[in-house]
């Protein structure tokens, strides 16, 4: 498959560095890397964001919100604090 692609300045003198330091034998080359690495890369972000999606689809489907006194749980932490300390 031939693809052309557009760089900018740049972008352009960054894969031909890579070409003539030797690591790479051609600007192709260089361009594969970069792709497996965005791939790799976007795995890995996908895997840290499904636990934080499945905590919002949880969420979601527990149903709607109730009411809560943010007073009553100051004084509710509070006496968990004050009992913790009696304990330990």
């Amino acid at each position: 498959m031939s693809v052309n692609v557009n760089l900018t300045p740049y972008l352009e003198a960054m894969v031909r560095q890579k070409v003539q330091s030797g690591r790479y034998s051609s600007v192709s080359e260089v361009v594969r890397e970069a792709l497996r690495l965005m791939d790799a890369q976007d795995a890995c972000q996908a895997s840290k964001n499904r636990p934080l999606q499945q905590e919002i689809r949880a969420g979601l489907e527990s149903g709607a919100a109730e009411p809560w006194d943010v007073e009553e749980f100051k004084k509710s932490a509070k006496a968990r604090r004050q009992t913790s300390k009696q304990g330990g």
